[in-house]
C-alpha cells in the first residue's frame, strides 16, 4: 500500500461493516439512523471520560436530532459490578443502542453491557468456555469506536471482565452479538500520550504474535497477523515519537484491528499471564503484555524456526534466529521506553504461583503453542517480574 493510501476513506465488510479513515467520526448520526440507533448509550471508562473525543461524539449525535447518555463508570480492568451499573443506566435512560469508544476497557464494558442488557441472563452464562446459551438472546446494537491502536477489540463480541469474588479475569462473548459497525478514526488517536502510544501499540503487535503462533491451519488469521506485524513494526516507533503522524497512527489503527482479527484463532501464555496480573494489580494491559512478551517467546519459540522466519520477515527483522528475533523485539521495546520487568510497575515477587494457578485456567493458555504446567508458567513468571530484559 502507498503511503498515501492509508489516508483514504475506506469501507471493509470483514469480519463485520468496518468504517476506516481520518475524521469519519462526523459521519455517525447517519451511521446511527442506518443501523436503527435513534437513543444511543454512550460507554467509555473513567480515563477517557474527560477526552475531547467524548465531547465531539456527544456534539455530532445532538447535531443529527439523537439524544445519547454517558457512562464512563469503568476500570482500567473492568469488574463485574462496574457492567450491572452500565445495565441499570442503560434500562432508566431508555436507550436502544450502544456506542462502546475509548480503550480496550471501554470496549470490554460496553460489550459487556450489550450482552447482559437485554437478554435476561447473567454475565458469567456468557463465559466463553460455557456452551452459548440456547435460546439466542436478545441484544441492542452496537458500535465500536478505538481510540487507542492495540486492543482490536472492535470486530467481535469477546471482553474480558474481572470476576471481583473469584479476583481472576474471565473471557464472556456470543457469537450472535458482533458490532453492527467498527468506526476507525485514526484522527482520535492523535492526542494520545506517548506512553500510551507505546503501551498499547505493544499490545497489538503481542496479539499478532500470539495469534501466529496459536498451532492450527487458519490462512485468514494468519495473513492479518503478518500483515499486522508489518505495519506496526513500521509504525508505531514512529507514532511514540511523533505523536501527530497521522500516517503512523492510521497505520497503527489497522494494524491494530487487524491483530485483533488474528487472534480469533487464539492467544498464548503472555494473555494468559496478564489478565490474571491485571485482574489482581489493575496494570494497564498492553504495558503488562509488553513485559511478559520477550519472556514468554523464548520458552515457546525453540523449534518453530520456520514461524519465526515468517514473523521476521513481515518485520523487517535481519537476524531470523530465535534469539535474535527475540532480540530484536527486546529493542523495539527498549525504543519505546517498555519497563525491563513487572516489579517495576508494582507486581510483588511473591505472587508467581498463585498467577500460574490462575493462569493455567484461562482459555488463551489452551492455545499456547507449547504446553506448560503451572510449574513453568511460576518461572515465567518470576522471570517477568524480577530479571530485566
Amino acid at each position: 500500500m502507498a503511503e498515501s493510501e492509508i489516508l483514504e476513506p475506506q469501507n471493509w465488510t470483514i469480519p463485520v461493516p468496518i468504517a476506516f479513515g481520518p475524521g469519519r467520526l462526523a459521519e455517525i448520526g447517519d451511521r446511527c439512523y442506518g443501523i436503527g440507533i435513534q437513543r444511543p448509550f454512550i460507554v467509555t471508562d473513567r480515563g477517557s471520560r474527560g477526552l475531547p473525543f467524548i465531547g465531539q461524539l456527544q456534539t455530532y449525535l445532538a447535531q443529527s436530532g439523537l439524544r445519547s447518555g454517558l457512562f464512563w463508570d469503568i476500570s482500567p480492568n473492568p469488574r463485574d459490578d462496574e457492567i450491572g451499573a452500565g445495565c441499570a443506566a442503560f434500562v432508566a435512560g431508555d436507550h436502544d443502542g450502544i456506542i462502546a469508544i475509548g480503550g480496550g476497557s471501554a470496549m470490554d464494558g460496553g460489550k459487556a453491557v450489550c450482552l447482559t442488557v437485554k437478554s435476561g441472563l447473567d454475565l458469567w452464562a456468557f463465559e466463553y468456555e460455557k456452551p452459548a446459551p440456547d435460546a439466542a438472546p436478545e441484544f441492542p446494537a452496537l458500535i465500536t469506536i478505538p481510540t487507542t491502536a492495540g486492543t482490536g477489540a472492535e470486530t467481535e463480541s469477546t471482553a474480558m471482565v474481572t470476576h471481583i469474588g473469584k479476583g481472576m479475569k474471565f473471557c464472556i462473548w456470543h457469537p450472535k452479538c458482533k458490532p453492527a459497525l467498527a468506526l476507525l478514526d485514526p484522527k482520535l488517536t492523535l492526542g494520545l500520550p506517548p506512553n500510551l502510544t507505546a503501551w498499547t501499540g505493544a499490545d497489538a503487535m503481542t496479539h499478532a504474535m500470539e495469534a501466529f503462533l496459536v498451532p492450527g491451519f487458519h490462512p485468514l488469521c494468519d495473513g492479518a497477523a503478518l500483515e499486522a506485524l508489518s505495519l506496526v513494526a513500521k509504525s508505531l516507533p514512529v507514532a511514540v515519537r511523533e505523536p501527530d503522524n497521522l500516517e503512523a497512527r492510521s497505520g497503527m489503527l489497522v494494524g491494530s484491528c487487524l491483530a485483533g482479527i488474528s487472534f480469533l484463532k487464539g492467544l498464548g501464555l503472555v494473555h494468559a499471564i496478564s489478565h490474571m496480573v491485571g485482574a489482581e494489580y489493575d496494570t494497564q494491559h498492553g504495558l503488562t503484555n509488553a513485559i511478559v512478551l520477550p519472556v514468554v517467546l523464548r520458552f515457546n519459540l525453540p523449534g518453530l524456526d520456520a514461524k519465526v522466519i515468517r514473523m521476521a520477515e513481515a518485520m523487517g527483522i535481519e537476524d531470523r534466529t530465535v534469539e535474535g528475533f527475540v532480540r530484536a523485539v527486546e529493542s523495539i521495546l527498549d525504543e519505546i521506553e517498555i519497563p525491563r520487568s513487572l516489579g517495576e510497575i508494582g507486581v510483588p515477587t511473591d505472587c508467581a504461583g498463585r498467577i500460574a494457578r490462575k493462569a493455567i485456567q484461562d482459555s488463551a493458555a489452551a492455545t499456547n503453542p507449547r504446553r506448560a504446567s503451572v510449574a513453568e508458567i511460576s518461572s515465567l513468571v518470576t522471570k517477568a517480574i524480577s530479571q530485566a530484559r
